[in-house]
Formats: C-alpha cells, structure tokens, sequence
C-alpha cells in the first residue's frame, strides 16, 4: 500500500465556524428585559443585579435598563 496519497490531495482546508462570542451591550447602553449582555465560554463576566446567566453561560438581562460593568475580583455585568 502506498504511504503517499499522491499529487493533488491535501490535507488542509478545515476549520469551524466562530462562535460570535463577546459583549453584545457596551457600557451605558441602554437594553431591555431579557437582551443578552454577554456571549461566553465559562464564567469570564459574571451577573451582578438583575442579570441572570443562561445555561451556555450567555448573561441576559432581567429588567429595562442601562448596562453597568464594575471590574473587581470578578468582573460583572
């Protein structure tokens, strides 16, 4: 059996879609209940009041209002 697949073939060409992570509403923007704040894998921003976090880890607001991020030990939203 041949060890080489012979001119032509390739073995690059693959690579996933992205995933549109981020932060969807900046600060001092104004959203309304349920928008979502944060797109994440894992719990980089965590919900602070009135903020709740969806079980792909997506925080989503609770109530009308505007978006305050506070930067601590955790950063939350």
């Amino acid at each position: 059996m041949a060890h080489k697949k012979g001119q032509g073939s390739s073995r690059n060409g693959r690579d996933s879609n992205s995933k549109r992570l981020g932060i969807k509403a900046t600060h001092g923007e104004f959203v309304t209940a349920g928008s979502i704040l944060v797109r994440q894998r894992g719990t980089k921003w965590h919900p602070a009041k009135n903020v709740k976090r969806g079980k792909d880890d997506t925080l989503f607001s609770l109530i009308d209002g505007i978006v305050h991020y506070r930067k601590g030990k955790n950063t939350t939203v």
